[in-house]
């Protein structure tokens, strides 16, 4: 059998897809990136942004507010994420000897995500804060045997990143923060690869024409078999955020910040899970075989690879003002340059090269509006609307389908005493419905998924702040 073709097209072809889709769930703005990063600013939609100083959460936001809270105080929040990603089947096509598959069930599911939030004064000019968050995340996992099931089953994206900042409160308006960010990064991607359409691909290469009665006999008598490919992958990189904050007047205060981009190495192993051959006749026995053990020597076996990934660079520029003494306006703007991933590029540990996916994201918005009410000085009520551009242009990936979506959020502040605050916050998101045509460069091999999405989010954040 001459392997040497087979090996160099069935890797590119076969693993090609897997790799390749863990850059694809790396950027997803809209997507994965997490603004839930504070149960008080949930309520407003987060519209305050960099102008927020209801409590040290503010940090993440803008690490200037650090020069708002003269005493030291920290804050515990817990965000509950459950999207629900449905997918309507309109005209796929099952790949080379498959059956299509069901339409996967719901992608999303629960998603616990915590911060956690600590300021210290050092004296009246300076306040040295640290947060320990999580800005990128969620899973999808769709039902096993799924249409698909060659583009993605589970997807899995784990951050952590720890924050030490300082204030400098220049003057009693005006104060300047600075912050570095050490972020660990983990992925965990799973998907089916079609092993019948690897064997036939061995055949053809092995010299047994298509269409040739042994070749219509390896096929009649391997369809619907499957190998379970499992990536992992991480790292750990550095960045840094600078905020500026302004008290203009006694009741309106601007806030600017930026948190730089974070350039990853990720390294990771490829493994598989390849299918026991069904009986065949005893004429077939050894030619199957000897296929199989070039597909799992060749094609499908554990190897590493690694990625440069930059995740975007994000910036807001805020404000917030006080109407009277019931009523509080804000407004922000969010900028993410995701734009910083042309294309996706892996380096293999072995031969042959991994191909280059171009992604050709835009850079995208997100505006959000808000208001507070103060029922009384115990009680304040949140509102929030926000609209979230996506960064995709192009086909989404089933792996986390993104497009534009809208946020509406409603949320509760209650003053316990001088020491304790808690906030809760609940927010419904719905988004466009993303069409796709998708078969991750090979319909024979992977299968065309062809339909639409309805993709929504449910998220209730739970905060308690304690100042000493």
């Amino acid at each position: 059998m001459q392997t040497g073709s087979f090996r160099k097209h069935a890797v590119a072809r076969a693993v090609g897809a897997l790799v390749l889709a863990l850059g694809a769930t790396q950027a997803l703005g809209t997507g994965f990136q997490l603004n839930e990063q504070s149960g008080s600013g949930l309520g407003n939609a987060f519209a305050a942004g960099a102008a927020a100083t209801d409590d040290v959460s503010a940090m993440w936001s803008n690490p200037a507010a650090l020069a708002q809270f003269p005493k030291t105080q920290g804050a515990a929040v817990l965000n509950i994420i459950t999207p629900s990603i449905k997918f309507r089947n309109e005209a796929s096509l099952p790949a080379t000897n498959q059956p299509l598959g069901g339409d996967g069930g719901d992608a999303g599911g629960f998603n616990f995500v915590p911060n956690m939030y600590v300021s210290v004064p050092i004296n009246q000019q300076w306040t040295f804060g640290l947060g320990i968050n999580v800005p990128f995340g969620l899973t999808t996992e769709y039902d096993d045997g799924w249409l698909g099931r060659y583009q993605s089953l589970k997807s899995e994206i784990q951050t952590i990143n720890i924050n030490p900042a300082i204030a400098w409160k220049v003057t009693p308006q005006f104060a300047v923060g600075v912050g570095i960010n050490y972020q660990q990064l983990k992925a965990t991607l799973t998907n089916d690869v079609n092993y019948s359409a690897a064997l036939l691909q061995a055949a053809g290469t092995a010299g047994i024409p298509p269409g040739s009665p042994t070749f219509n006999a390896i096929a009649g008598a391997t369809p619907g078999l499957d190998s379970k490919a499992t990536i992992d992958g991480s790292d750990w990189a550095w960045g840094w955020n600078i905020g500026l904050a302004w008290d203009a007047t006694p009741q309106l205060r601007l806030g600017l910040s930026y948190r730089s981009e974070i350039s990853y190495t990720v390294n990771g192993n490829i493994n598989f899970e390849n299918p026991s051959l069904p009986p065949t006749p005893p004429p077939l026995t050894g030619t199957i075989a000897a296929l199989a053990a070039g597909v799992n020597g060749q094609a499908l076996y554990g190897r590493g690879v690694s990625s440069d990934i930059k995740l975007p660079e994000i910036a807001n520029i805020s404000m917030f003002y006080r109407v009277n003494n019931r009523w509080d306006v804000m407004a922000d703007a969010q900028y993410t340059g995701w734009s910083s991933i042309p294309e996706l590029k892996f380096i293999s540990s072995s031969p042959p090269a991994l191909p280059a996916v171009p992604l050709n994201w835009d850079d995208s918005w997100k505006f959000a509006v808000g208001a507070n009410y103060k029922v009384s000085d115990q009680w304040k009520a949140r509102f929030g609307v926000a609209f979230d551009q996506t960064p995709v242009t192009n086909d989404p990936t089933v792996r986390l389908p993104d497009s534009d979506r809208w946020w509406l959020t409603v949320g509760s502040e209650y003053k316990l005493d001088k020491h304790w605050k808690f906030d809760g916050g609940l927010a419904y998101i719905f988004a466009d419905s993303p069409s796709f045509n998708q078969n991750q460069g090979s319909t024979a091999a992977n299968g065309l998924v062809n339909g639409t999405y309805d993709a929504s989010v449910w998220i209730l954040a739970m905060q308690a702040t304690y100042t000493f």
